[in-house]
């Protein structure tokens, strides 16, 4: 690798926002497993506290999980008796997620303490700092996630 490929900015810039990323849930994975969990059931049961019933495939989306990841940890969670299916009326393919009583008993209880945790580990930014980040990250996002993008990838 030439020494200009390896002092670019953008090669700096994924370095270290993976390390960020990884140190970050290595946190967040290490709170939800105290309380028996992992990662994906954690931001499911999030997910269904804030948001209410879901259907399995909007669920999937805002957890960002594949399609046979969102049947497995919905799977792990009925059979800790957090969540239940329930039909979809106007669709009968399609289910809905939805807390149980049980899961939204935990849920309650754990996620003031996981959002005081990550307040905590995101405090190397000031608030300010956070919500600039934020809008930075959003718009870098949206950019890798143009189609346009991919066709230029590919060329």
């Amino acid at each position: 690798m030439d020494t200009e490929s390896r002092d670019s900015p953008a090669l700096k810039l994924w370095v270290v926002l993976a390390r960020a990323c990884s140190a970050i849930e290595a946190r967040a994975t290490a709170d939800a497993a105290s309380h028996g969990l992992s990662l994906a059931e954690f931001g499911v049961l999030e997910a269904l506290y804030h948001k209410g019933p879901m259907l399995l495939g909007e669920l999937q989306r805002k957890v960002l999980i594949s399609s046979a990841g969102i049947t497995y940890v919905v799977d792990q969670l009925e059979e800790k008796e957090l969540v239940e299916r329930r039909p979809c009326p106007e669709d009968r393919r399609a289910r809905y997620a939805a807390l149980t009583r049980k899961g939204k008993a935990l849920i309650q209880r754990i996620f003031p303490d996981h959002a005081r945790m990550l307040e905590r580990v995101l405090s190397g930014l000031s608030v300010r700092e956070q919500r600039q980040a934020t809008e930075l990250l959003r718009r870098l996002g949206r950019r890798a996630a143009e189609p346009e993008l991919e066709d230029s990838l590919a060329s």
